[in-house]
């Protein structure tokens, strides 16, 4: 089955450049080049919306909220901004990936791609109620504070992503300049060891060293 990809941008050449790219990659595209046009287009339940920050009618990020009241329909955000604050927000809304412009077609197209992968696989090792914020790990709910549960949740929508520690914070933590790197590593240490209790056979979070953390895939 071709997957069906909604384009919103205010750009008619952005639009017109990821709509042959997507067909040259066997998806299906539509457009449209404001909030208002992307409502319509959204009532034929696409598989996946790229979504402009900048539209002439709205905010980007505005609509994602709104989106999310309803939908888990999977999100690419594209930025033209250099302030990595709308990209953060975009993660926190329920953005599934971003792209800064300028930026290459192909790599739009890949990241779709991707996204698409992620989202249609099977449930797996962890299973998460958005709407209560509990995670469960082979079918055994996890008893987790706050943090654990923000680190725990980002991991598992972005599986295989690195984050570093500094990352970590900067998306977590309410204020990470009074934070320490140590600080992660104790949330990541009793994160782990409530998984181990479950299944003391696996270890799903990988300490890359230099870099950062990562849920490892496939589990």
């Amino acid at each position: 089955m071709i997957s069906r990809i909604v384009i919103v941008d205010d750009e008619k050449s952005i639009r017109d450049a990821l709509k042959f790219a997507c067909e040259q990659a066997s998806l299906s595209a539509t457009v449209a080049g404001t909030v208002r046009e992307a409502r319509l287009l959204l009532r034929e339940q696409p598989d996946l919306l790229v979504l402009d920050i900048g539209l002439p009618d709205g905010n980007g990020l505005d609509f994602l909220t709104e989106l999310r009241k309803s939908s888990r329909l999977p999100v690419l955000l594209l930025t033209a901004r250099g302030d990595e604050l709308d990209r953060v927000l975009g993660f926190e809304l329920g953005a599934d990936d971003y792209v800064v412009k300028p930026f290459s077609p192909r790599e739009v197209v890949s990241r779709i791609k991707a996204i698409l992968r992620r989202t249609r696989s099977e449930p797996g090792a962890f299973e998460h109620d958005s709407e209560r914020q509990q995670i469960r790990f082979f079918g055994e709910r996890l008893n987790l504070t706050r943090y654990e549960y923000l680190l725990l949740r980002l991991f598992i929508e972005r599986p295989g992503w690195v984050y570093s520690r500094e990352k970590l914070m900067d998306l977590i933590w309410d204020q990470p300049e009074e934070s320490y790197d140590r600080t992660v590593d104790t949330h990541i240490k009793t994160l782990r060891a409530k998984l181990k209790k479950i299944r003391p056979d696996l270890d799903p979070i990988e300490t890359r060293r230099g870099t950062g953390y990562a849920l490892r895939e496939p589990l």
